[in-house]
């Protein structure tokens, strides 16, 4: 068709704007220069029109494509003149020569770069509070219902990084969910009984008012402590950005709570569960209470007082007599022990029938000296074998004979070897009370690790001894009090400390009999209470206890059932509960729900039936757990026994807080409306697999036979950036509310915002342990800003959108078809993160997508069309079309994470979101997660292939054109034109095609920001001073030359071109703008970017 034609076809078109016929007959084409020294004829409508009129006739093959580019951008390279002009004139700069400063499409928002967290995001808080958000939005979805049970902290302080990384993430899970459609209904709980409260108040009395503290009076002044502290934890947890029932949380001490809690009991013990026996149990000294195995920390540095020490033997079975009898009356029973203090409590000695004995002779010391070196430290030989005249025989494993020696610093001869079992029956005296006590056969605790292979055994301070004794029917004692000082029943020891002079003692006295060979110390794991932080014992008392063995096949099953994250955990807490022995539930404080048992006067019987604990829960939820304490024995107990109430006296015992938060289950899930049982999720650190997972596992099995729980999530501890422990004295402690606000030197500690915290959660692996000091906060802050600034991005370029002006995706560009393809594979992914709890998954995603993808590349070519394209034009409002779904999307994808930047972006969004019921979503969270767009990722996997080796190429062309600017070649990469040369034929095919595009947006100089790109025969070229190559396997190796621009610069756009020059009335523009100014009228100066 010739110019004429054209011309003609241009003018009468519907398909064009005014202006854009009125430049179709005004100029009948501009020359696209080929070097091979002809001409293209290219009808310029072919670039504005949104669809290609006619095929572009061409001349050889040599192939370009012109350029306007872009000219906001932070890289060096990029031309930033017109649109910094425009705005310094509308900011009311000085007016610098030019008329086309108004005529660009500045960016234009509310939404500040700058977050002022401290500020704007208590205003969200506000806004989410009177509106009712959470509320709103969970009773409007119409999926299934999702419950996340709270693990309860505990109300005695203020909140620390443990509880911030906790909380976050069952927040985050929380609002996904929402989005997911789900009515999501999470009830925050407080654990509020308990040795640390009772504490803490005791800390803020005189010792004038201690000694006037009744139980009844310590446990008001604990409650009203323990709501004062839920108040301040909950505000802080507020702060964080936690939706919850606030309103209504549970807190343990509450009567319906403790209601449920004494009903749960009372099923076990009517299922033959609870039983009170003697046992040794752990027992705080310094918290004056037994404790249970989740209430124990094990200090890997103890240090004890370890001994060996002698026992004589005074009489042999019929079985050993042969053996042994030729060594009496000198020969001795070896023991070792890191507790000498239980020595007054000894009952038995215990050996290995698997074990070989040898019946050892201690040669005397050749030099006689009182002390030997004992593994590189100071040990103290006992008397005895200072005596040169007593000869001894020492029973011993005949495996640890060598490091005896060594460890004694005496010469040993072995006389004879014997079975363990042979020494069964043997008998000997207690060193200390003189009585005749007999060997027996323990299990496999004793062996050849450490000590002599025989144990001294005292049922009354250990577990295995007990199961020992109990074996032989052995008579035992306990002879410690509560406060852990030796009773009458240790004699001349009564009234010392076990743990300090009376261990001391016991060892002075066993060596004055001559029974001492060895004292020296000894490093090891030792329990100690989790609350005091001093070491605990073992000593038998009456408690009452959780039959674990009768349920116990059931729990193991019941935990397989269960979805454990991460999957390892369930070998962590399948050990646990296999191993664990009956669970010790009473404890002798005040401060809990009291055991709800009354023992017989004279008997001391326990009196615990299905009508007394019916009627004691009956009385706890009306009056709560005080009534114990108030309320007489007949009050107390039903009907039926009321005529015998004077032969029953109340029990004092409370029950351990475990069992409190292990029962939250039944209080809270199975009464609450709106929830479930079980839990869809339980989420907590990984302490909890002896905590919390365990005592609520326990209770929920042996009353319903399941687990209160589907899933469950564990966290690791959070520690400094040196991966150290917090604490005081280290000063390394990171306070979450001094994140949020900010501390006293706001340099050092700036007030990041609860958003910034939440980063970091969504950040770390949280399966492990997890670090977090300056440096981190920093770094997440800076990622916080950019991301910020992709949401300003995307709202200050929709500041004119209308709905009625989406392209369908049917005309979209190729480019803007591939940034819709990379947005739907994104959300895609970070669902599957969201529901694999892969949160750090999603923080790298959006760090690479929405920060790096979408601003070095999509955000970087869409300038162009967004500011100097035209307000109208087709390329801008396709652009506009994907920026509104990529940010309807990413702030979808973000608000999990980050409601308050969610939120912001939300509120300052420049045109009302319609959802598909037709109703205007107010709140980000009335947003439900994108639907799956197939379509979208339907783009031909050649397309896709293509476009991700042109963004490869663009990097290596961007490497070429820093190379020109650094010879002073080019100043921006507007004045460059680029040249390429493809070796594969259908490489070169494709980019000859993108030169050929039918819109502007998809042309290649676009592409690649420069004024021209030009697809040349051979990979030279005698204008390209500068040069470089991409190769990869499928596209083959790319040649990439850099030469000055030809033609004019455009004195709006900053794009080099050949028609500049060609327009009376503008002779300073290129076609494009030529175009946009004759749609566009002349309009004041925009506004920029507040």
């Amino acid at each position: 068709m010739e110019a004429g034609s054209l011309l003609r076809f241009a003018a009468a078109s519907g398909r064009f704007t005014p202006g854009e016929a009125k430049l179709a007959a005004s100029q009948a084409s501009f020359l696209c220069h080929s070097y091979s020294h002809r001409y293209t004829w290219l009808p310029f409508f072919q670039i504005c029109s949104k669809k290609r009129a006619f095929p572009r006739p061409i001349g050889n093959r040599s192939f370009c494509t012109d350029s306007t580019g872009d000219f906001f951008s932070t890289s060096k390279r990029r031309s930033r003149g017109p649109v910094m002009a425009a705005k310094k004139v509308a900011e009311g700069g000085k007016k610098e020569e030019g008329k086309y400063k108004h005529t660009v499409d500045l960016p234009k928002t509310t939404f500040g770069l700058r977050a002022n967290a401290v500020v704007r995001e208590p205003e969200l808080q506000k806004l989410w509070e009177e509106n009712q958000v959470l509320k709103r939005v969970s009773e409007r979805n119409t999926g299934d219902r999702f419950t996340l049970h709270d693990g309860p902290p505990y109300a005695n302080g203020d909140l620390h990084m443990g509880h911030a990384l906790n909380k976050i993430l069952k927040d985050i899970i929380n609002r996904y969910k929402l989005l997911q459609n789900h009515k999501v209904s999470y009830v925050p709980g407080w654990d509020c009984h308990g040795l640390p409260i009772e504490q803490k108040v005791l800390k803020l009395m005189d010792e004038e008012a201690r000694k006037e503290l009744t139980p009844l009076k310590l446990r008001k002044k604990a409650a009203k402590f323990a709501r004062d502290t839920v108040k301040n934890q909950m505000n802080s947890f507020k702060r964080f950005g936690i939706w919850a029932d606030w309103d209504n949380p549970y807190l343990t001490l509450s009567p319906e709570y403790e209601a449920a809690q004494v009903e749960v009991l009372g099923q076990m013990a009517v299922k033959g569960y609870i039983y009170r026996g003697l046992k040794p149990v752990h027992w705080s000294p310094s918290s004056v209470t037994a404790l249970a195995e989740a209430e124990l920390e094990y200090n890997e540095n103890h240090v004890s007082k370890s001994i060996y020490a002698i026992f004589k033997v005074t009489a042999l079975p019929p079985a050993s007599t042969p053996l042994l009898e030729e060594f009496l009356p000198d020969i001795y029973l070896a023991i070792w022990t890191t507790t000498p203090w239980t020595m007054p409590a000894n009952a038995a000695v215990a050996v290995n029938p698997r074990l070989t004995y040898a019946v050892a002779e201690l040669l005397p010391n050749s030099d006689g000296t009182a002390e030997v070196p004992v593994d590189g430290k100071k040990g103290k030989i006992g008397n005895v074998l200072k005596s040169e005249e007593k000869k001894l025989y020492l029973i011993v494993a005949s495996e640890l004979v060598p490091k005896l020696e060594s460890k004694w610093g005496m010469k040993i001869s072995v006389r004879r070897t014997l079975s363990g079992s042979a020494l069964e029956h043997c008998r000997y005296i207690h060193p200390i009370n003189g009585i005749e006590c007999p060997v027996v056969l323990g299990g496999d605790y004793i062996n050849t690790e450490s000590g002599t292979g025989l144990v001294h055994t005292a049922p009354g301070h250990g577990q295995d001894d007990y199961v020992t004794g109990m074996k032989y029917g052995l008579k035992w004692i306990s002879p410690v009090d509560d406060e852990g000082r030796f009773t009458h029943e240790a004699g001349q020891f009564q009234g010392l400390n076990v743990l300090q002079d009376g261990n001391s003692a016991v060892v002075s006295y066993l060596d004055a009999q001559l029974s001492l060979l060895l004292e020296e110390p000894y490093k090891h794991k030792y329990p100690y209470d989790w609350r005091t932080d001093k070491p605990t014992i073992f000593r038998a008392t009456e408690q009452w206890f959780a039959s674990v063995d009768g349920f116990r096949d059931a729990a193991l099953e019941a935990i397989k059932q269960v979805k454990w994250v991460p999957s390892k955990a369930v070998n962590r807490i399948l050990s646990m509960a296999s191993g664990r022995s009956d669970w010790c539930i009473s404890r002798q404080r005040p401060w809990g729900v009291p055991i709800p048992v009354f023992y017989h006067v004279e008997s001391k019987e326990p009196l615990i039936t299905q009508e007394t604990i019916d009627h004691i829960k009956n009385i706890f939820a009306d009056k709560g757990s005080d009534a114990w304490w108030y309320m007489s024995t007949e009050e107390l107990l039903p009907e039926k026994y009321r005529d015998m109430a004077s032969q029953y006296r109340k029990g004092t015992d409370t029950m351990d807080v475990w069992f409190d938060s292990g029962s939250s289950w039944a209080a809270v899930l199975s009464k609450r409306e709106g929830l479930g049982f079980p839990a869809n999720l339980y989420l907590e650190g990984s302490d909890q697999h002896r905590g919390w997972f365990q005592s609520s596992l326990l209770t929920s099995v042996a009353t319903t036979g399941k687990a209160p729980y589907q899933g469950v999530i564990t966290h690791g501890f959070v520690l400094d950036e040196k991966g150290l422990k917090m604490s005081k004295s280290r000063g390394n402690v990171v306070d979450p509310n001094t994140i949020i606000n900010g501390g006293k030197n706001a340099k050092e500690e700036p007030g990041y915002g609860a958003d910034v915290m939440r980063l970091w959660v969504s950040s770390v692996d949280y399966t492990g342990d997890v670090l977090i000091g300056p440096h981190i906060l920093r770094q997440m802050s800076d990622m916080y800003r950019k991301l910020r600034g992709t949401m300003r991005f995307l709202l200050s370029n929709l500041h004119d959108w209308k709905t009625e002006n989406a392209v369908h995706y049917d005309d979209l560009p190729v480019i803007d078809k591939y940034a819709l393809y990379q947005l739907e594979s994104i959300i895609n992914s970070v669902k599957d993160s969201y529901e694999s709890y892969e949160f750090y998954k999603i923080f790298q995603v959006i760090q690479r997508f929405a920060i790096v993808d979408l601003s070095n590349f999509y955000f970087d070519v869409a300038k162009d069309r967004l500011y100097v394209g035209g307000s109208t034009s087709f390329t801008r409002q396709s652009c506009q079309t994907v920026l509104v779904e990529h940010l309807i999307s990413l702030v979808s994808v973000i608000a999990p994470i980050l409601p308050h930047l969610a939120e912001d972006v939300w509120q300052n969004l420049p045109f009302q979101h319609v959802m598909e019921d037709g109703s205007v979503a107010k709140f980000v969270f009335e947003l439900k997660w994108p639907r799956l767009n197939g379509r979208w990722l339907n783009m031909s996997a050649d397309d896709v292939d293509f476009l991700g080796t042109i963004l490869q190429l663009r990097s290596e062309v961007n490497k070429v054109l820093e190379n020109a600017r650094a010879g002073k070649l080019i100043g921006s990469s507007l004045d460059a034109k680029v040249f390429l040369y493809a070796t594969n034929s259908s490489t070169l095919a494709k980019l000859e095609k993108m030169c050929m595009a039918s819109n502007d947006a998809d042309a290649l100089h676009r592409i690649f920001i420069t004024s021209q790109v030009v697809i040349i025969n051979s990979p030279t070229h005698e204008e390209a001073a500068y040069s470089g190559s991409y190769s990869d396997p499928s596209s083959g190796e790319i040649w990439i030359g850099v030469a000055r621009a030809d033609g004019l610069k455009c004195e709006r756009c900053w794009n080099f071109s050949t028609q500049v020059g060609s327009f009376v009335e503008h002779p300073t523009l290129c076609a494009r703008c030529y175009s946009v100014i004759d749609v566009q009228q002349p309009l004041p100066a925009a506004a920029g970017v507040n």
